[in-house]
């Protein structure tokens, strides 16, 4: 039995999969309207499916959306059988596809296929563009180039690339990374940048950047 989402503004296909799957034991929440997506406690699904042709957003945007904020597969829906159509939607960061019309043995099929690789193999990296970071090593590295960083240098880091686009003001980062009881100053944070940035030019631009008169984002 495994948690999933299935986004689709087809409301009958929406019903269609929650039928299917419940045969698998699988509880299925189904949304058709994709921009109510962001406001789910998405960590709590172990598969999302995701159709492409939504007219309020398409499935491209909401994976680039949400693809960083979970950890578990995503399954493009979608009647499009190019095959640039495929890469890049795999190249976004989604695990497979599935061309409608389906079956619905096809369907339960491919869905649980992912899931037991899954219960096998749990990843723990993030990859944004050339910089990837090692969750559990709590490393990151450019093109394979280990970066030096202190333990409050990985942390500032990560908390900024785990809400990237986001601004956060140097009190906000010092508060996620140090906590309410922090023995140090906000005003650290802005050194702790300094160095990271120093760091990272050996090899790329540092993507923290700041937004005067708010704080700093990882782009």
């Amino acid at each position: 039995m495994a948690k999933i989402l299935a986004v689709d503004d087809d409301k009958a296909v929406l019903v269609l999969i929650k039928n299917i799957l419940k045969k698998d034991n699988h509880i299925v929440t189904i949304i058709s309207d994709p921009n109510k997506v962001l406001r789910e406690q998405l960590g709590e699904f172990d598969l999302i499916l995701l159709d492409i042709m939504m007219s309020e957003m398409d499935g491209f945007t909401l994976c680039k959306n949400i693809r960083n904020k979970v950890d578990c597969p995503i399954l493009f829906l979608t009647a499009k059988s190019m095959e640039n159509d495929i890469m890049y939607g795999l190249g976004i960061g989604a695990d497979d596809y599935i061309l409608k019309p389906f079956g619905a043995g096809e369907l339960r099929a491919r869905i649980n296929a992912h899931l037991r690789r899954e219960k096998r193999e749990k990843r723990t990296t993030l990859c944004l563009g050339d910089t990837n970071f090692n969750l559990s090593g709590k490393e990151i590295s450019i093109n394979s180039n280990k970066l030096s960083l202190t333990k409050s240098e990985y942390e500032i880091c990560e908390f900024l690339a785990r809400n990237r686009g986001q601004v956060f003001s140097k009190e906000r980062i010092y508060e996620a990374v140090f906590g309410f009881d922090g023995e140090s100053e906000p005003s650290a944070i802005v050194e702790h940048i300094k160095n990271i940035r120093a760091k990272f030019s050996k090899f790329k631009n540092c993507p923290i950047e700041t937004v005067w008169g708010i704080g700093y984002k990882w782009a």
